[in-house]
C-alpha cells in the first residue's frame, strides 16, 4: 500500500498490540530502544529528573533490573529473563498509559547523590536550591559550622531540610509544611538518613504554627507557579499536589509572604534563600528596593534568590 507520493505506509500499530509484541524483546539494548520509542510516540513530558526520553528509559530499566544506576554499558546486550522484562515494560507501559513521572513509579528521587522516597503526596524533588548547599553556601557564608539553626519552608520530602543538616554539622532544623501528608513522607526520610535528633518535622502555613524562633538560614522552594502556567501543565505535573505548586495569578504569592516575615525570622546578618522559577523579572518589579542576590545554578541567575538581614555579616 503506497501514498498519493509513491511512499509506502504503515499501518497504524496500537500501544497494546505493541506491548504485546514486547514479548520478542531479548536484550536490555533491545527494551531501551523499545522503550524510548514508545517515549517519544507518546509525546511524555520530561522534568523530574530527567529531561529526555533515552535518559529516563535508562533510569527506570536498570531501577527495575536492580543494577547499578551508574553502569549500564556492561549490561547492554543482556538477555533478559522473561520476568524481568516483564517487570521492565510494566514500568515502561504505566509511563506511557499513566504520564506519572518516572519517580512516582520508582517511590525515589535523588538529588546530587542522596536518594529519597517520594509518592504523590510530595512534589517530585528537583530544587535549584540543593546544589548551592552542596557547596554549603559558599560564598555567602563563610563558616558552615556556626550556623546551628536553619528553617526549612515548605519542606514536601524533607530533602533540602536533610541536605541542609549534612552540610551544616551543628544546625538544628526545624522542617514546616501545610500538608500533614507530606510531612509523613518527610519523616521516612529523616529516619532513613538518621536525622531525628536534628530534624524536626512540624505542620505550619507559612510561620503560623512557629513560635518566636530566629534562624540563621531560611530555605524555601515554595509554590510559585502563575495561573497562566497551572492551566497549561503537562500531565506529569498533575499528578503531583497542587497546594505545594499554585501560588496566585503571578507566582509570587507565597514569597511575598515569605519576605513580609523574614526580617523578623532571621538573626542578623542571617539569609534567605527563595526558588522562584522563572519570575525573577517580576519579583524585582514588585520590590525594586530589596537587594536581592541571584546565585548561579544550573538554570543560569534566575531560578534563586538570596536576601541578607542586615547585622553582623557573613557567619
Amino acid at each position: 500500500m503506497t501514498t498519493d507520493s509513491g511512499l509506502p505506509t504503515m499501518k497504524k500499530i496500537t500501544q497494546t498490540a505493541l506491548f504485546d509484541a514486547a514479548a520478542e524483546l531479548s536484550t536490555l539494548r533491545d527494551c531501551l530502544r523499545f522503550a524510548v520509542s514508545r517515549f517519544t510516540e507518546a509525546e511524555l513530558h520530561f522534568g523530574h529528573g530527567c529531561d529526555n526520553a533515552w535518559d529516563e528509559a535508562v533510569y527506570l530499566a536498570l531501577h527495575a533490573l536492580h543494577l547499578p544506576l551508574d553502569r549500564l554499558e556492561p549490561f547492554l546486550d543482556a538477555r533478559l529473563l522473561p520476568e524481568e522484562r516483564k517487570n521492565l515494560l510494566a514500568l515502561v507501559r504505566r509511563r506511557v498509559d499513566e504520564r506519572l513521572p518516572a519517580a512516582y513509579l520508582t517511590r525515589e528521587a535523588w538529588l546530587f547523590g542522596h536518594r529519597f522516597y517520594v509518592d504523590e503526596r510530595v512534589i517530585v524533588p528537583r530544587s535549584f536550591i540543593a546544589e548551592l548547599l552542596e557547596e554549603g553556601l559558599s560564598p555567602w557564608i563563610a563558616a558552615p559550622e556556626a550556623i546551628t539553626r536553619v528553617l526549612d519552608m515548605c519542606t514536601g520530602s524533607g530533602c533540602l531540610a536533610i541536605l541542609a543538616a549534612l552540610n551544616f554539622p551543628n544546625a538544628r532544623i526545624d522542617a514546616i509544611d501545610i500538608s500533614s501528608d507530606a510531612l509523613a513522607v518527610a519523616r521516612e526520610n529523616v529516619a532513613a538518613y538518621g536525622l531525628e535528633a536534628r530534624v524536626f518535622l512540624i505542620e505550619s502555613d507559612g510561620f503560623s504554627g512557629l513560635k518566636d524562633e530566629r534562624y540563621d538560614l531560611i530555605l524555601a522552594n515554595p509554590p510559585y507557579v502563575d495561573a497562566k502556567a497551572m492551566s497549561a501543565l503537562p500531565p506529569e505535573y498533575r499528578h503531583e499536589p497542587a497546594l505545594a505548586l499554585a501560588s496566585g495569578a503571578d507566582g509570587l504569592d507565597f514569597t511575598r509572604r515569605l519576605l513580609a516575615a523574614a526580617p523578623r525570622r532571621l538573626r542578623p546578618g542571617g539569609c534567605l534563600i527563595v526558588e522562584i522559577g522563572h519570575h525573577k523579572a517580576a519579583l524585582e518589579a514588585a520590590f525594586p528596593e530589596t537587594p536581592f542576590i541571584w546565585p548561579e545554578t544550573r538554570a543560569g541567575h534566575e531560578a534563586v534568590f538570596l536576601w541578607r538581614c542586615p547585622g553582623n555579616g557573613d557567619r
